[in-house]
């Protein structure tokens, strides 16, 4: 318990700067600020996750690990919305831009960079080559599919609006039904762990009211938290970008979801640490598919806020292919998730084509028409690599389509 008491005095220490800093107005330059509010996004992360896993024992362990990445990623989504709303108020300003590379940029970091640190950790710490997944997480894969391939109907109408938003929340809704209902038979790596990692098994020590009450505290406190820099850290990251001379696009793509994703990431690390690689791999696998579907349908719903009226994200040239590299990107990794084994040769080939990613974004980011056709380029890269694999296993696909439609397996 003293560890955790010293790790929560720890996230309230870098949050404290970053409210003072707030609620007096006080002017700091934009790396400061952005170091101060980023510093206080991350810390509130990390308590936000270690309220969630403490109700591991109390839910379903495939509701606790989607609800686990869906609190995680609360930074993510303060950002982006911030950025989206102030899309709506002024639509033909750079925000629109801004909203939509904060959107691609989290979710492609997400399976290209977060998925292999989970399976390169795993190898390291296990000496093992794959992760392998239950039949469970059938139901993750077929979300994800169904997300992903909605995204190309986003890409035909070259725009997001209110009816993607309704339908993206309803996948996402029906997906939390459906692993609310996974029976206890199936996870299998949970039942071999009665402890959580890190923080959370200390909350698991206390009675039953006391920890439902530190839970409220720190998801309150780190809201609070998150709301308050949330547009103070994206104001400073498009300042930075102009201070330094960096084109604040790539800042915001790629730079502000470090920060806004690292809580998630190390949770997932600490599972991989604990030897729960697959736990890790869901979660990020969950992480991935809540900001697939509600944070892309959300974009034009905070839009319409700041416009008071209905309003869409309408996708221009650079828009329509980072959503389609960003599509792209996760079928390919779909593909490699259809055997429910992740193996260290495809994290390999994950973090090269991400490399690449960033290599074109700052090796051409003054000459938007070579970034362009090199993102194009590379999504059919990934689509080209996709399609032999779908092949290969189309009975894992079929039985991942079935995992959809008719839920859970009950317990044998």
């Amino acid at each position: 318990m003293k560890r955790f008491l010293m790790l929560v005095g720890i996230a309230f220490a870098a949050i404290v700067p970053a409210l003072f800093v707030r609620m007096t107005g006080w002017k700091l330059s934009p790396l400061a600020a952005a170091s101060t509010f980023g510093i206080a996004v991350v810390a509130a992360g990390f308590m936000l996750s270690w309220g969630a896993e403490t109700a591991e024992k109390h839910i379903s362990q495939g509701l606790i690990l989607a609800a686990v990445a869906l609190v995680t990623v609360l930074p993510e989504y303060a950002v982006d919305m911030y950025y989206a709303f102030q899309a709506g108020k002024a639509p033909e300003s750079s925000y629109v831009h801004y909203a939509a590379a904060n959107m691609t940029g989290a979710n492609r970091m997400l399976v290209g960079l977060a998925w292999p640190t989970i399976m390169l950790l795993h190898w390291w710490r296990n000496r093992e080559r794959h992760i392998v997944l239950g039949s469970a997480n059938r139901l993750e894969i077929g979300f994800l599919l169904l997300a992903s391939v909605y995204g190309f109907v986003i890409l035909f109408k070259n725009r997001i609006d209110l009816i993607d938003f309704a339908v993206l929340f309803a996948v996402f809704a029906c997906y939390i039904w459906q692993v609310g209902r996974i029976p206890k038979a199936e996870n299998s790596e949970a039942a071999e762990e009665d402890e959580e990692p890190g923080p959370a098994a200390a909350l698991s020590a206390l009675p039953l009211c006391a920890q439902w009450a530190w839970m409220a505290g720190l998801g309150l406190f780190a809201a609070f938290a998150i709301l308050m820099s949330a547009e103070p850290f994206a104001e400073a990251i498009v300042a930075s970008g102009r201070q330094i001379g960096i084109d604040e696009f790539l800042l915001i793509q790629w730079i502000a979801p470090i920060a806004s994703e690292a809580p998630s990431i190390s949770i997932a690390i600490l599972f991989v640490l604990s030897r729960r690689a697959a736990n890790a791999l869901t979660t990020m696998i969950s992480d991935k598919i809540n900001q697939w579907t509600l944070l892309v349908g959300m974009l034009p719903l905070a839009m319409s806020f700041g416009a008071g009226d209905v309003i869409g994200l309408r996708l221009d040239g650079r828009q329509h292919e980072e959503f389609f590299l960003t599509a792209a990107q996760s079928i390919f990794a779909l593909s490699l998730l259809l055997r429910l084994r992740f193996s260290l040769w495809s994290g390999m080939v994950l973090i090269l084509l991400f490399a690449a990613q960033i290599a074109i974004a700052f090796v051409f980011q003054h000459d938007e028409g070579k970034v362009i056709a090199s993102l194009t380029i590379l999504a059919w890269v990934y689509l080209g690599l996709s399609v032999p694999l779908f092949l290969k296993q189309l009975p894992g696909l079929a039985s991942v389509i079935r995992s959809v439609v008719r839920g859970p397996a009950p317990i044998q």
